[in-house]
């Protein structure tokens, strides 16, 4: 689409052809208006260049896209209209959302991830990011807890923006829910494996939350992965899997800080 005009006021141009219209699910009330976004995803590119990523973001050949790409020195490109779906989270879950493409922006930024060995996101692209969230998010009418990593989504099947995004920051200016997470320790801790009513109890508030885990009283192979979704996005210190104090303690301020929750 060469005669894309950039909806981001500081964004250079550089389309992909990766992408198509925003759908309703099925069964989903208003088919007939233009499905808005209603979430901002994160992603990191998991690749050792900007260069080689944005690449492949608008080969015809990957099938993969998103809207933005924030280079490392805080260059802003945007490759897909906004108003159109993006292929950048695959198959994901939140909420009950299956088709998170059609009601997400999506926001690659340029890290080599935990394939790279974690590199350090630098400061100039960390701001890029935090001003291109909140205009987008303005612009939209998004709310601050549907600012999501790609984790949250797919959890076990992806991993980024990884553990050491810095969630905290975005959130002191302006950027996502959060709150600080509750000192690791002792206490009573759940994990794989294990079954019962507590661990019925944990899965019915992350999914109260979002997360896309059946309530079944079992802690299975998923519930540990969307329990390690969860800490590498708020409570990054330890991403183990295990359901600790810590855990279900930053799970429970988080549920009762939500504008809805009752």
């Amino acid at each position: 689409m060469s005669d894309l005009i950039a909806d981001h006021s500081g964004a250079r141009v550089m389309p992909s052809p990766n992408h198509g219209p925003r759908v309703w699910g099925e069964g989903a009330e208003n088919q007939d208006a233009d499905r808005r976004p209603d979430m901002i995803l994160l992603h990191y590119t998991g690749m050792p260049s900007d260069a080689g990523a944005l690449a492949w973001l608008r080969n015809p050949a990957s099938q993969v896209s998103s809207h933005y790409f924030v280079q490392q020195d805080g260059m802003i490109i945007q490759m897909v209209p906004e108003t159109r779906r993006a292929w950048h989270a695959g198959k994901s879950v939140w909420a009950g959302e299956t088709d998170i493409n059609s009601c997400s922006i999506g926001i690659e930024i340029a890290n080599a991830g935990h394939p790279g060995g974690l590199p350090d996101y630098p400061e100039k692209q960390i701001a890029a990011v935090v001003e291109l969230c909140r205009d987008c998010g303005e612009r939209w009418g998004i709310s601050p807890e549907r600012v999501l990593g790609h984790s949250d989504v797919a959890p076990v099947r992806k991993v980024d923006p990884g553990e050491n995004f810095p969630w905290a920051y975005l959130h002191s200016k302006g950027i996502g829910h959060f709150v600080e997470p509750s000192p690791i320790g002792g206490g009573r801790f759940f994990h794989q494996g294990e079954s019962g009513q507590p661990i019925e109890a944990l899965q019915s508030m992350l999914s109260l939350y979002g997360y896309g885990v059946e309530i079944t009283g079992n802690f299975c192979e998923r519930t540990k992965g969307v329990v390690e979704a969860f800490q590498r996005h708020f409570r990054p210190a330890r991403v183990d899997g295990i359901a600790d104090y810590s855990t279900i303690d930053t799970l429970h301020r988080l549920l009762t800080s939500l504008p809805h929750y009752s």
